[in-house]
């Protein structure tokens, strides 16, 4: 089945139907990537770039599934509601560490290229909010990738 196909099973079926695979949680958090990345007018080379080695690399897929990924969660952004649809799905069937995680890749594309977007920031509260990730969580985890993107 083809990601745009199981992205539409994710968002059209039941609220209550549970996630099949990992792929579907690969391809929500992809998809927030994007929405994040993109938040502020452009994605920029940097955000691309950093958005396929966190696919790679945090969901071990290699380099052609990264970039199918990556492009099929590029041709799902202009739907203005799959935020809600995709934050929907991941509170009702991801556990409290789960959700973190998600945020911890949000974080990390909002860094991406070194600055930290007024656009991409609020975009990232509301989308803590919506996952019922507190201020003060999202917050320790925006410092926790701060402090790993200095040491590096």
């Amino acid at each position: 089945m083809s990601i745009l196909r199981r992205l539409s099973k994710l968002m059209n079926g039941p609220s209550d139907a549970p996630l099949q695979t990992k792929e579907d949680e690969k391809l929500a958090a992809a998809a927030l990537m994007v929405e994040v990345a993109s938040h502020d007018g452009e994605i920029s080379r940097v955000e691309r770039e950093h958005i396929m080695r966190l696919l790679q690399d945090k969901m071990d897929l290699n380099e052609a599934e990264a970039l199918e990924l990556f492009v099929d969660a590029l041709a799902t952004q202009d739907d203005s509601n799959h935020i809600l649809g995709f934050t929907r799905k991941i509170k009702d069937h991801f556990d409290e560490a789960g959700r973190e995680k998600i945020i911890e890749l949000l974080w990390e594309v909002v860094f991406a290229d070194g600055e930290e977007d007024a656009y991409e920031s609020n975009l990232l509260r509301r989308v803590a909010g919506l996952l019922y990730v507190s201020d003060k969580t999202s917050g320790m985890i925006r410092k926790k990738v701060i402090a790993r993107r200095q040491a590096n």
